[in-house]
């Protein structure tokens, strides 16, 4: 699996031939894995309140559900501090290898769970810890996907390099909605028996798949040259911790301008249409695959916009973009009509794309490459746990006032909390630039 190769002897057109290996990889593997993440939160808000937490009161069981779900993200920076720590001593393919295993298996087996009814609590206490083993895989993904694809990158594409990563996240979603929604349509009333188990049972093909494609990658040439001259850190997690805390408290900051409206969106959309609007719960999947095209084009032309300009000026304004639609979200959602409803997810999504556009090579450009799985899926991963409370913040809220209106006041508050974190990361991603080019 080790795959290595002589740096030095590559060519331009060799070099650019890894490269494009490594993009396709990040894309692919991390696809499979967001496509496992997000079938669990889809199902979240449509399905497991019914087959896992019944109860007489749907809110309660919808709080119940939406807990299990982030279970998942509290499990990300352990998932960071544990798969960061073999990337940055061991390799970044061979441990974004063990990644994808993880999540794929731990998804099939949700698949193949039987219900509360069936078997009881254990089967719910099952699917929390299948979730967490989810939530632990996605830790080491994201990182270790983003720093072996802009490690391969040369400077002039490092942005766009580092936004392959990113566009898996929408293509998984589209991925998912899609699952989802002709598993909807052929299975009709048998989707809440059975059918929903389908999008489960896929994902071991799609391991298969980022199985096959991830072995055929090698490790950046920064990390086999630190190795060759034995520069490894020997505790990486504790030595990110003790020479940068500021930059990872900084990069926690920084990622809630993509994550909190990003649930916000989509996961509570979902429940929001559904439970309290009485929308149809197929137009929805389905308006989610437009929203998710419309992401993908978003993130790969900020990208492109980070790399020709700045890309702390491409993530301020994703995030005023956000600010913008934050109220007038909810009041076009809220009124039902399908034009206007469609509108509104499209839309709401483009604030969130321009700034998950430049975020991850913005986040690997603050870390020496000693460090940088570690410090990368760090930072990253500890905001996703404070992201991944979103839905079941929104749901609270909503229950509380009775009102869109403190969601609203969420989303922008996170968003401008971001802008001050980038504004303080600058210096630190100055001082990597050198780093990252060598």
């Amino acid at each position: 699996m080790s795959n290595e190769i002589n740096h030095g002897n590559l060519t331009e057109e060799q070099r650019s031939k890894q490269a494009r290996k490594a993009g396709l990889a990040s894309v692919v593997g991390t696809t499979i894995e967001w496509y496992d993440f997000f079938i669990y939160g889809t199902m979240s808000a449509l399905v497991f309140p019914k087959l896992f937490f019944p109860g007489s009161d749907p809110y309660i069981g919808l709080l119940q559900s939406f807990t299990a779900l982030f279970i998942g993200f509290l499990a990300r920076p352990l998932g960071a501090a544990f798969f960061g720590n073999f990337g940055d001593r061991i390799g970044r393919k061979a441990t974004l290898v063990t990644t994808l295993l993880l999540m794929g298996i731990s998804s099939t087996l949700i698949g193949l769970l039987p219900t509360y009814e069936n078997a009881g609590i254990i089967v719910t206490i099952l699917l929390v810890f299948f979730r967490f083993c989810q939530g632990f895989g996605a830790g080491g993904e994201w990182g270790g996907s983003v720093v072996l694809s802009v490690e391969w990158s040369a400077k002039k594409s490092r942005g766009l390099m580092g936004s392959m990563t990113q566009i898996a996240s929408p293509i998984a979603l589209l991925l998912s909605s899609g699952v989802i929604s002709l598993t909807i349509f052929l299975t009709g009333d048998h989707f809440y028996t059975w059918g929903w188990r389908i999008p489960f049972l896929i994902s071991i093909v799609l391991v298969i798949i980022g199985f096959i494609i991830r072995r055929g990658v090698a490790d950046s040439p920064q990390f086999t040259k630190m190795k060759k001259e034995n520069r490894l850190a020997k505790k990486p997690v504790v030595e990110v911790f003790k020479k940068y805390p500021k930059t990872i408290f900084f990069v926690v900051l920084a990622s809630l301008a993509q994550g909190v409206p990003f649930y916000v969106f989509t996961t509570f959309s979902i429940s929001y249409g559904t439970e309290q609007l009485q929308m149809d719960k197929q137009f929805l999947t389905n308006t989610i695959l437009l929203v998710a095209i419309v992401e993908i084009i978003v993130i790969l032309y900020a990208a492109h916009l980070s790399d020709k300009f700045n890309r702390q000026i491409v993530f301020y304004v994703g995030s005023l973009l956000t600010i913008l639609v934050a109220f007038p979200f909810f009041w076009l959602f809220d009124t039902k009509v399908t034009v206007l409803v469609v509108l509104a997810m499209c839309f709401s999504i483009v604030g969130a794309g321009t700034v998950y556009g430049p975020l991850a090579t913005l986040i690997a450009e603050c870390f020496p490459a000693e460090l940088r799985y570690s410090g990368t899926s760090l930072g990253y991963q500890i905001s996703a746990a404070v992201q991944g409370v979103s839905p079941l913040l929104c749901v609270y809220l909503l229950n509380t006032f009775n009102s869109t209106a403190p969601i609203s006041i969420y989303l922008i508050v996170a968003c401008l909390i971001s802008i001050v974190a980038v504004v303080m990361l600058r210096k630190s991603t100055k001082n990597m630039d050198m780093d990252m080019a060598g």
